[in-house]
Order: structure tokens, then C-alpha cells, then sequence
């Protein structure tokens, strides 16, 4: 039986409508990984949680889009692209709508859940319908466009999500995506439903599928919960450790001895794989994580508003969006290891500039880094991705394509967790040390108090209250600068691993890559 031939790319009027209702679903799916970030104190407040409640919103959609990553060529080998890319924008519609009517935080927890797990196959498939309509001479415009849709999210995320915070509900930063799916998923089936791709019964590691959801889960929880139930003096954060720790163990024994894996493990035998899904994944959960963790401290300790906070945070893909076609264009003709270096570098300089913010920083001290935090963003994923990709068999490149896209996902969940664990613990540190010589018995201390007193003509209790509310200001900012710090570091630690690869140079791995990110 011969192979299908492949379709012709679509022209005119149909390739121009199809290309948008393509993207605008990618950039659904892009945005509501962002458009959250400054709406969760909001979300805390009217469910009666904390911030660190809150941001499970965003943590656990992350772990299960991870999750739900691997499980995409099954699923479009067993259903067809066009069938699974317009379900997947449905089922989406649907928990976006679950997610604005919940009233408690577990229902929205278990709607963002249903939208992490639809959401997996929306970045691949778009891709792959994008590629498949435009002429292949033209297939470097195809993936440029479908790049700019992704690093317009995070410019349009933040803003848009504080101005319906500020002004509406935050409800309707899910409802927002109904519209949106509804016309995506119409326009591309009245295209792209005589395009589909041929299907076959594939057989599925459902035992590699279970332990990968045991393990993502149990570690995802006990990071989230675990500051709240005192870590390991917990049974429940001990007994989570245990089942993420023999889960992991028994997933990756399972996966390299199964012929048909649901995470293929063998590919981190290949050194470009290894060095570049590592350095990719560590730097993402840097990355997203204080991305998360800005603008909740705006908000908590500088009064910032939803959307003032949105607005600061937004520019951070202004030179994203403007270098990421010209570094596209050098790609061919450099090296990605300079240009992922270079990157580091630069993420590294942002974050040792946000170390000099204190508890009266001006905006534009905020908006400088975040501006320039654009330009290594725009360097950062298509030559790491070319890097993973480079040197394997075009039979691996899907597989690798899913695991080190669900590598990084699963580091972007986890990154916000920790940074926010980290962030709270250097809080209390500086709060105890500050407070240290705050004592009834220390003549300095109570000295102060009295002129406070009578400066401010404060009483006693009122006076210890403004202290406590400076001194929590003060603890939180030294706590944030910490985390900036400490990521700075991180990112010139890793660079190691950019040159222990040898990437090949040949054109179909930069083209394969500059859209896989």
C-alpha cells in the first residue's frame, strides 16, 4: 500500500483565514498561562484563600498540561490532527467556562486541571496545521507567525488580565476565551475537516501514562501543600514524597524497558537532547516562576491594582516580539550555543538589576528590567530548541519535540512553587532578624517608639502596627531581592550544559526548530 501523498498548501483567502483561526487558538492557549498571574490576589481574596492558595490556579493548569503533552502523537495518530485540534479548542471552551462560574477554590482547581489536560495538544497541532498549509519554501514565514502568536501572550496576558480584574470580574478572564475558541474552532473545521490526517490503532504505555500522572501529582501537591503543613513534619508531605519518589523510580524503569513508550527517556542518552532539555527546562522555571511572583508582591506590599500591576509586567514582550524574526533570520548562520549564552547572560543581568528594588521603588525601576527582560526572551527558546533537535533521525524529532516540551511545562509548575516557597521562608528569615532587637527591654528600640508617639501622634498599639507593616514591607523586599539574586546565579550555572552539546548546523534542524518551542 503506497503512502498518502501529502496535501497541496492552502492559497488566497482560505490559507489567510485559516492561518488566524490556527493562531488564535495557540495564542488562547498562550495567554491563559499568563493573563492569570495578576489576577490571583483577586481570586484569593473572593474565594477566602491565600496568595499561595491562590496560585495553585496556575501551578497545577501547569502540571497538567505537562502531563497531557506526551500523550499527543498517540492521540492524533488514533483520532486524526484536524478532529483532536478542534475538540481540544472545545473541551477548552468548556473548562474556561467551568473556570468562571467556580465558587470555591477546588472547583476551580479541578476546571483548571480539565483545561491543562485539553490545552497539551493545542501548541503541537497548530504547529503542525500551520505547516502543512503554507508552501514549504514559505514553511520559515508559517513558523514565524506562529512564534509571534506565542510571545504575544505574555504582552497581552498581564494587562488584559488586570484590566478585567480591575474593571469587571476575574471571572471573565476565562470567559474571555469562549468567543475566541468558538470562532477558532469553527473556521478551522469549515477548512482544515478535508485535510485530515490518516489514523491507525496505536497501543498506549498505559502503565508508563499511569506513573506519570502518580508521580507529577504527589510532587506537585507536596510543593504546594507544603509550607501551609509544615513540610515534613507533616505525614501527608512525607507520604507524598514517598509515592513522587518510588513513582519516579518505578516511571523511569517502565519507560526504558517498554517498547512503546508514553515518554520515550532514552533520548537523554543523546548529549545535544540532554544539555539543551535541561538548560531549557531550568531556565523556564526561573523564568516563570518570577514572572508569577512579581506582580503578587506589587500588589501585596507596593498597593499596586490589578491592572497597574498588568501594565508593569506587559512590556516584558515588546522585544520579544521585535527580535525574535531576526534572530529566526541569524540562526542558519551562527552557532545557537553563542546565542543561548548570550541569553543567559542577559536573564542574569535583568534579575541583578531587580536586586536593587526596595519598599519605595519607583515604576519605571520596575518596568526597566521587565523591558529589557524581552531581549534575551527573544534568544532563549528557538536556538535551545534547535540545540535539542539537532542530530536526530526526523523519526525521534516528535518524540523529543514532546518530551522536552513537556520537560519545561512540568519546570515552569514547579519552578513557581519553589520560587514561592523560597520567597515566603526569606520573608520570615529577614522578618525575625529585623525584629531581633525589637524588644520592650532595649532602650534604643523603645526610644524610637516614643518619638513615634509624638511625631505621629500614634498610640501605643497603633505605633507597634505601623512598625510591623514597615518592617513586613521591608522583610518582603529583601525576601524578593534573594530570589532575584539567587536566579541570576542559577542561570550563569547552567551554561555549562549549552556547550557540553554539538549541535549540527544543517538547515532542516534550525527550520524543524524555530517553531517547536
Amino acid at each position: 500500500m503506497s503512502a498518502p501523498q501529502p496535501l497541496a498548501p492552502l492559497s488566497g483567502a482560505k490559507l489567510a483565514i485559516g492561518t488566524v483561526a490556527v493562531s488564535l487558538a495557540m495564542f488562547m492557549n498562550v495567554l491563559d498561562s499568563s493573563i492569570a498571574n495578576v489576577a490571583i490576589p483577586t481570586i484569593s481574596g473572593d474565594l477566602g484563600v491565600s496568595v499561595d492558595e491562590g496560585t495553585w490556579v496556575i501551578t497545577i493548569f501547569a502540571a497538567a498540561n505537562a502531563v497531557s503533552i506526551p500523550l499527543t502523537g498517540w492521540l492524533t495518530q488514533r483520532f486524526g490532527t484536524v478532529k483532536l485540534f478542534v475538540s481540544s479548542i472545545l473541551l477548552f471552551v468548556l473548562a474556561s467556562w467551568l473556570c468562571g462560574i467556580a465558587p470555591n477554590l477546588p472547583t476551580l482547581l479541578g476546571a483548571r486541571i480539565l483545561q491543562g489536560v485539553v490545552a497539551g495538544p493545542l501548541a503541537p497541532l497548530s504547529q503542525a496545521l500551520l505547516l502543512g498549509s503554507w508552501p514549504k519554501q514559505k514553511s520559515s514565514t508559517a513558523l514565524a507567525l506562529w512564534s509571534m502568536t506565542a510571545l504575544v501572550g505574555p504582552i497581552a496576558g498581564p494587562s488584559l488580565g488586570g484590566w478585567i480584574t480591575y474593571d469587571y470580574n476575574w471571572s471573565w478572564i476565562f470567559y474571555i476565551n469562549i468567543p475566541v475558541g468558538l470562532f477558532a474552532a469553527a473556521v478551522t473545521w469549515a477548512i482544515y475537516r478535508d485535510r485530515e490526517s490518516a489514523t491507525r490503532r496505536m497501543p498506549i504505555d498505559g502503565v508508563g501514562l499511569f506513573l506519570l500522572v502518580v508521580w507529577v501529582a504527589s510532587l506537585q501537591i507536596m510543593l504546594d501543600k507544603g509550607k501551609d503543613l509544615a513540610w515534613f513534619d507533616s505525614p501527608l508531605i512525607v507520604a507524598l514524597g514517598l509515592v513522587a519518589l518510588v513513582g519516579f523510580a518505578f516511571f523511569i524503569v517502565w519507560e526504558l524497558t517498554e517498547e512503546n513508550p508514553v515518554v520515550d527517556i532514552r533520548l537523554f542518552t543523546q548529549r545535544n537532547f540532554a544539555g539543551g532539555t535541561i538548560s531549557i527546562s531550568v531556565a523556564y522555571g526561573m523564568f516563570f516562576g518570577t514572572l508569577v511572583l512579581l506582580p503578587q508582591w506589587m500588589q501585596g506590599y507596593l498597593g499596586y491594582r490589578a491592572v497597574d500591576s498588568g501594565l508593569a509586567t506587559a512590556p516584558l514582550g515588546v522585544f520579544a516580539v521585535l527580535l525574535t524574526p531576526v534572530i529566526g533570520r541569524l540562526l542558519p548562520r551562527s552557532d545557537p550555543r553563542y546565542i543561548a549564552t548570550v541569553a543567559f547572560i542577559g536573564f542574569a543581568v535583568v534579575f541583578m538589576m531587580r536586586t536593587q528594588f526596595y519598599t519605595d521603588v519607583s515604576h519605571w525601576d520596575i518596568v526597566l528590567p521587565t523591558l529589557l527582560q524581552g531581549i534575551p526572551m527573544a534568544m532563549f527558546f528557538v536556538p535551545l530548541t534547535s540545540i535539542i533537535l539537532s542530530g536526530l533521525p526526523p523519526e525521534k524529532i516528535p518524540a523529543a519535540a514532546g518530551l522536552s516540551n513537556f520537560a519545561r511545562t512540568f519546570c515552569g509548575a514547579v519552578g513557581t512553587s519553589l520560587i514561592g516557597n523560597a520567597f515566603n521562608d526569606r520573608t520570615i528569615l529577614h522578618h525575625v532578624r529585623l525584629t531581633e532587637q525589637a524588644s520592650p527591654t532595649n532602650p534604643v528600640f523603645t526610644q524610637q517608639m516614643d518619638t513615634v508617639h509624638g511625631a505621629l501622634h500614634l498610640g501605643g498599639d497603633s505605633a507597634y502596627a505601623l512598625f510591623n507593616t514597615s518592617v513586613d514591607s521591608q522583610a518582603a523586599v529583601m525576601g524578593l531581592n534573594d530570589i532575584f539574586y539567587i536566579s541570576a546565579i542559577i542561570f550563569i550555572a547552567i551554561i555549562p550544559l549549552i556547550w557540553i552539546t554539538r549541535p549540527s548546523r544543517s538547515a532542516a534542524d534550525t527550520s524543524s526548530a524555530a517553531g517547536a518551542h
